[in-house]
């Protein structure tokens, strides 16, 4: 089994930033992509930002300029650096990954981390 979990979520106040982290734990033989998604109250599940393993990186229009995410491959970890955050940051982030264990590849999520940026 692979797991994700993150961690580095919190209040914060407009213009504030905020460190998400994302741990990828189980029996992994690599990691391809590695990315965050977020949902916002009442709204749908959205793409934020990417990573390949190569480090190639690409982010929804929404974040693009004020987030930046960045891989640990030692450490099986993603990161995901929130700056100049607006209200409508708010929401929860969650983790995703492709992962390979064996022979099987593997669509991981982890269970969310909830950020709120009051204004």
């Amino acid at each position: 089994q692979v797991q994700l979990v993150e961690s580095g979520g919190g209040q914060v106040q407009a213009g504030g930033s905020l460190r998400l982290s994302c741990a990828a734990s189980g029996s992994i033989s690599s990691i391809n992509y590695m990315g965050w998604y977020r949902q916002a109250p009442g709204k749908e599940r959205e793409w934020a930002a990417l990573i390949t393993s190569r480090g190639s990186t690409n982010y929804a229009d929404s974040v693009k300029g004020r987030f930046t995410i960045s891989r640990d491959n030692a450490k099986n970890t993603v990161y995901l650096q929130m700056n100049s955050l607006k209200p409508e940051d708010t929401a929860v982030y969650y983790c995703n990954a492709e992962a390979v264990a064996g022979y099987r590849y593997l669509e991981v999520w982890g269970q969310g981390t909830l950020v709120t940026v009051s204004s």
